[in-house]
């Protein structure tokens, strides 16, 4: 904790192909629409953030703006981290209630977008339970922002931030990534090591494919080797499968599918043990809360089915024993969390207490990377150089605590 090393992390990102980083007015909403160069920008981006804070440096850029969150599934980390995000970058935070919009009378989305992007500079959206529509609606939110901006409606372009949708959660994978490289010190520590993306038994149906199609959507362009493990039966989409294959190739890493969770976890560096539905569940899910039936006597035996088809693999668990078959017995265990952890939030699930205990601290830490990670996603968008507005922040001086 240094302003010498805060200032070697600016430097990372002085290094940096500048031609490659387009990222400013731009739209970032699923990793693997980036390059590789933007995404290391973002993650020194987000460890200088972090540094300045520890070095009670000020990352206030906005005197005024708002950071509107529409969170249309539930949220505690991620909601948080956008809201401490933006409160450091020197903007308030409005909740997009749709409940209390005129959405309910008909306002489409474009009319929406537009009308509460007038004096804001950042929207954090949160839509992971409709499969096939959540990153859609990002979309359609982004290109009515930049639309209105050339029309000369809006003043400026809101960055328009993934808080998860259907496809991807950057900002989770991102926060990993920031922690893997705390973990085993910087990108080229990452090479080669093998990390497991493993199904895990949940005693929930419904949970989104977005956190593990992240992490083989993002770890497998660092020359990572990258095993992806699930029962027969809850595949993710195979486009983003195939975009992690071609990933691993270009990296020089791998990138492996099974349905045997021991062979996963097998001399692994680190696994990450998480549950998701089958899609078939979840598009008949989607179909059910389009419908208005979400508390219908369908939607009952839809989760009477999946809680059914998850129930037959229950030995599809973090364990003592599974974490024994890992790299020297100690692999980096991680989750996104909230975790299922077997006999302290239920009977059985994605991981035993003891495991998760000793783990604890490192999810923790994996999970504070999160606000960091949304601001520089926030300061890429809205600033055209980022490195010499954070070498500016830094000589600037200005204290976030007075005492």
């Amino acid at each position: 904790m240094s302003r010498e090393r805060l200032l070697a992390i600016i430097s990372k990102i002085e290094d940096l192909p500048r031609d490659q980083i387009k990222l400013y007015a731009d739209v970032f909403l699923r990793t693997w629409d980036r390059n590789k160069t933007e995404i290391e920008a973002c993650a020194y981006t987000a460890q200088a953030l972090e540094e300045m804070y520890k070095c009670n440096i000020s990352a206030k850029v906005f005197d005024n703006g708002l950071a509107v969150s529409n969170f249309r599934d539930n949220s505690t980390r991620t909601r948080f981290s956008f809201a401490s995000a933006a409160n450091m970058l020197g903007l308030a935070v409005q909740d997009m209630d749709e409940s209390k919009s005129q959405i309910a009378h008909g306002e489409t989305v474009r009319e929406t977008a537009a009308m509460i992007s007038f004096l804001t500079q950042a929207i954090g959206i949160r839509d992971d339970l409709f499969l096939g529509f959540g990153h859609k609606y990002q979309m359609e939110v982004s290109n009515t922002v930049h639309e209105a901006f050339k029309e000369g409606v809006l003043p400026q372009i809101p960055a328009v931030v993934n808080l998860q949708c259907d496809e991807d959660h950057p900002t989770q994978s991102m926060a990993d990534l920031c922690h893997l490289l705390e973990y085993f010190g910087g990108f080229e520590g990452l090479k080669g090591k093998k990390i497991a993306m493993t199904w895990a038994y949940s005693p929930s149906y419904g949970k989104p494919l977005s956190v593990p199609q992240g992490i083989i959507g993002l770890m497998t362009r660092f020359g990572m080797n990258v095993t992806l493990a699930h029962p027969k039966g809850y595949e993710l989409l195979p486009e983003i499968v195939d975009i992690a294959k071609k990933q691993s190739e270009e990296s020089g890493g791998s990138f492996t599918v099974t349905n045997d969770m021991k062979e996963a976890f097998k001399d692994a560096d680190i696994v990450y043990p998480k549950s998701w539905a089958p899609i078939e569940i979840m598009r008949e899910r989607c179909v059910l809360l389009k419908e208005g039936k979400g508390n219908g006597p369908e939607m009952k035996a839809l989760e009477k089915k999946g809680l059914e088809q998850n129930a037959q693999f229950k030995d599809w668990t973090c364990s003592r024993e599974m974490m024994d078959l890992t790299h020297d017995k100690k692999a980096l265990y991680m989750h996104c969390l909230p975790a299922d952890i077997t006999g302290l939030s239920c009977k059985e699930g994605e991981v035993d207490s003891a495991v998760f205990d000793q783990y604890r601290v490192d999810t923790y830490k994996e999970a504070g990377h999160k606000p960091y990670v949304i601001a520089a996603m926030i300061l890429l968008n809205r600033f055209p150089d980022v490195a010499d507005l954070l070498k500016k922040l830094v000589a600037r001086n200005q204290p976030k605590n007075f005492l």
